[in-house]
């Protein structure tokens, strides 16, 4: 993997904030946002202050108050970073950030389809992005494949390895992030093959969260059973003693 050399921004007066997204399909909110990916990614990584996890957010190498020159990948993620500049700037300048992203990813769409193998792999490479990905949610009608990757090499990008399991499961591993990037039943997985599981989008940590819950219920209400039987059983034990007490203890004498 090789990284891009970045020449320093020189200082303005005032931040070139870039302007917002345009309105596109909903393809990343239905593929990355609403499974909550950036969520599971952050707390993967953890590192919050040097970690930078976006989506649908304007990059670029140069500022500018238009679109020229500027793309919003559907999911980027950038290490040893300075998230506290992409606020001001409404989005990641690479010169300013000293670095390129590491890893970018296009979930395709009627309209962007022959963009995103096209010319936003020739954007994304003279960026400088480590990594580029591209995941077909139909399979292969608006990209050529449903999966694809590449890796920076020199300044081009070279393919990575997509293992076909199935007409269902696809997977290539994302150096970058040192996850598999999953293609299964047209829907986006990122696969951690240390941990040997996936991490959850939000309908698993609800389901997670729901199981604890309810383990913790059942854990309190088998404490409460037993400190109840205990209190229980220690009444008894202070009864018994008191009837044995009284039992063992002699007549008075009788009065003449």
């Amino acid at each position: 993997m090789t990284t891009k050399p970045v020449t320093p921004l020189p200082k303005y007066g005032a931040i070139i904030r870039f302007p917002d997204a345009p309105p596109e399909e909903m393809t990343a909110y239905h593929h990355v946002n609403f499974p909550g990916y950036p969520g599971s990614l952050s707390l993967h990584f953890g590192n919050p202050e040097t970690t930078v996890i976006l989506s649908e957010v304007a990059a670029a190498l140069m500022p500018t108050r238009d679109r020229r020159g500027v793309r919003y990948p559907d999911l980027l993620v950038a290490f040893n970073a300075n998230p506290a500049a992409i606020i001001p700037r409404n989005g990641y300048l690479i010169p300013e950030q000293g670095k390129p992203p590491d890893f970018v990813l296009e979930v395709a769409s009627e309209s962007t389809g022959d963009i995103d193998e096209d010319e936003k792999r020739r954007d994304y490479a003279g960026m400088g992005v480590s990594e580029y990905w591209r995941f077909d949610h139909t399979g292969g009608d608006f990209h050529s494949v449903p999966l694809a990757g590449d890796r920076l090499v020199g300044e081009e990008y070279q393919p990575i390895a997509i293992t076909k399991i199935d007409d269902e499961h696809y997977r290539g591993h994302s150096d970058a992030l040192n996850l598999d990037i999953c293609w299964e039943y047209g829907e986006l997985r990122l696969y951690d093959p240390l941990a040997q599981r996936y991490l959850p989008n939000f309908q698993e940590k609800d389901e997670q969260l729901r199981a604890a819950e309810t383990q913790r219920d059942t854990a309190e209400a088998r404490a409460n059973t037993e400190r109840e039987a205990r209190i229980r059983a220690e009444a008894r034990i202070r009864e018994l003693e008191a009837q044995l007490h009284q039992q063992q203890s002699p007549d008075p004498p009788e009065t003449p």
